[in-house]
């Protein structure tokens, strides 16, 4: 007969057992061996398992008590069902173990002296509780004692549970956003708390200086934390190459995640208040919303203006004070940046869009760290920056690197390959379209010649930039094939041709830099060069040849053997 079962929401040091409903009040049950009843009882075995939670008291009358038990039981018995059979205790002491029970409290000499040696190492094996009760105290007592401290325990979860609900209406009702809310959670835990973002971007936070953390950091949570939808008591989170000890709690709402409530404890086995955690995180999501619906209404505002800088600006003054009350600084030399994904929403890994922040969110973070005065916008496909150019004397060096290292880090965020282009500066808010226009061509002219993953600076392309102005494709076709003959083929042949061609191209008709950089004799490379002037004419003496050639090779590289390429 089960004689407890209070339940009431996790709070603070109230503990659900397993197999329990979420939130069942419960005592370990080292402190329930602490009540005046049991404070003469004797542990014989599975001292290991004094921790396990105790959420009801059941007693044990007949011998087939398993379809009776639950899980987070303390079984009384006087052993009176086992004294025939007591042999059936380690197969028994088994079975409750699997049932999840907190432990079994016998009394001995009536009914049996002593338990079996065999039920005794059972229990030590499984960490599974055996005590000995003393002789003098009844059922009852035990029962009304562990009952009222269950009760008490309820009445304090519940009262405090209370206090941490009005704390959080009172926030909400004050109007206040993240950072107080970050505050009050922290007073209410005792611990360093941060509010973040999906894209792992710390929004706000309280007490972050104890671990390191700051405002702005992106926190990565592990594979323990898991974002399964439910709070991880004993995860942790990734600051750079440090992790730390966390409960986090996902904040989520209409089915989008918007981040997590995460808690720095500083001890993997610290007890956090998980009432306290998903209270903030559902309040956290109620603003985080709010802030999202605000957020919809200025990225249309700052994408129409985008939107007119990229197509003509008929009053720099006008577009200037505009972008100023967006937080832009346009009154500079700027650069212009085009993100894309190379493959199409489609063609990307459901998880990449489900899980995954959107690659204008992973760009923003990595470019306002650069530059907090930037403009980062978002079309229907694709990501256009407007940030401050590269003075430096290596200026064009280092808007590669800064470029190359934005398009990893966005592709493995975003979950695809992510290309990129790169304009000239521009010293005048008049100068963004033309920019904008370099920075779209050498994205799609970089795709085309090296494929997805492509960042391209408009400087690189060189007599790629002036073919890509030939719309006439079928012309460019016909080019490729007047000069290169068989060669403008797609079979092996062909194609191992064209690859000496463009060595010797390369080298400068160097015949023995060629040789050497494609593995070949030098007699071999000769009799090549003999078989491919029979087919394109004297290129190796002939400059307006050779330049025929090497044009139409780039044709070929830039567009394809069937003259359309990429787009």
């Amino acid at each position: 007969m089960s004689v407890v079962d209070p339940t009431t929401p996790r709070a603070g040091d109230v503990t659900s057992a397993p197999g329990e409903a979420p939130g069942a009040v419960a005592l370990p049950l080292a402190q329930v061996l602490e009540v005046p009843s049991l404070r003469g009882s004797h542990v014989l075995a599975g001292a290991q398992g004094l921790q396990r939670p105790v959420a009801r008291l059941n007693v044990m009358e007949v011998p087939d008590i398993l379809p009776w038990v639950k899980p987070a039981e303390l079984l009384l018995t006087t052993a009176y069902p086992l004294r025939d059979d007591p042999a059936t205790l380690p197969d028994l002491i088994a079975a409750l173990d699997d049932a999840g029970l907190a432990g079994i409290a016998v009394k001995l000499g009536r009914y049996l002296d002593a338990l079996p040696d065999a039920a005794l190492r059972m229990a030590d094996e499984r960490g599974f509780p055996v005590v000995q009760l003393p002789d003098d105290v009844g059922f009852d007592e035990i029962l009304h004692e562990v009952l009222t401290g269950i009760l008490n325990r309820q009445a304090q979860a519940l009262a405090r549970s209370e206090r941490i609900h009005s704390a959080f209406l009172q926030l909400v009702l004050r109007g206040e956003g993240l950072p107080e809310l970050a505050r009050d959670l922290s007073g209410l835990i005792d611990a360093p708390t941060a509010i973040v973002a999906a894209d792992g971007r710390v929004l706000a936070g309280a007490r972050l200086g104890d671990s390191g953390v700051r405002i702005g950091a992106v926190i990565t949570l592990s594979a323990a934390a898991g974002r399964t939808g439910t709070t991880q008591p004993h995860a942790a989170v990734r600051v750079g190459d440090r992790e730390l000890p966390a409960v986090t709690t996902p904040i989520t709402a209409g089915g989008t995640d918007h981040g997590a409530v995460v808690a720095l404890t500083g001890d993997p086995h610290h007890d956090i208040d998980v009432v306290a955690l998903e209270t903030a995180a559902t309040v956290a999501a109620l603003t985080l919303t709010k802030l999202a619906e605000v957020q919809a209404v200025e990225d249309k505002y700052r994408s129409d203006l985008v939107h007119d800088l990229l197509r003509h600006v008929e009053d720099p003054d006008d577009a200037r004070r505009r972008a100023h009350g967006f937080g832009w600084d346009l009154d500079r030399r700027l650069i212009v940046l085009v993100v894309r994904l190379d493959e199409p929403t489609t063609l990307v890994r459901p998880d990449a869009l489900t899980r995954r922040p959107p690659l204008a969110a992973t760009v923003r973070r990595l470019v306002l760290d650069r530059d907090e005065r930037a403009a980062v916008v978002r079309f229907s496909d694709e990501v256009v920056v407007l940030t401050a150019a590269f003075d430096g004397p290596d200026g064009r060096d280092e808007a590669r690197a800064f470029v190359r290292g934005l398009v990893d880090a966005a592709g493995q965020v975003a979950g695809g390959s992510v290309s990129a282009g790169l304009s000239r500066p521009s010293d005048d808010v008049s100068d963004i379209p033309t920019a904008y226009d370099q920075a779209s061509r050498a994205l799609r002219i970089g795709r085309q010649v090296h494929g997805a993953g492509a960042c391209t600076h408009f400087d690189d392309l060189g007599a790629y930039r002036l073919l890509s102005l030939v719309e006439d494709t079928g012309e460019l076709r016909t080019f490729v094939h007047e000069v290169l003959g068989e060669l403008a083929t797609d079979d092996d042949t062909a194609a191992d041709l064209r690859a000496t061609l463009r060595a010797l191209i390369d080298t400068g008709g160097n015949v023995a830099q060629a040789a050497r950089d494609l593995h070949f004799h030098y007699n071999t490379l000769r009799y090549r060069i003999e078989k491919l002037e029979r087919m394109l004419g004297p290129f190796m003496t002939d400059a307006r040849r050779r330049l025929d050639v090497q044009l139409a090779l780039l044709v070929l590289e830039m567009r394809g053997l069937d003259g359309r390429g990429g787009t």
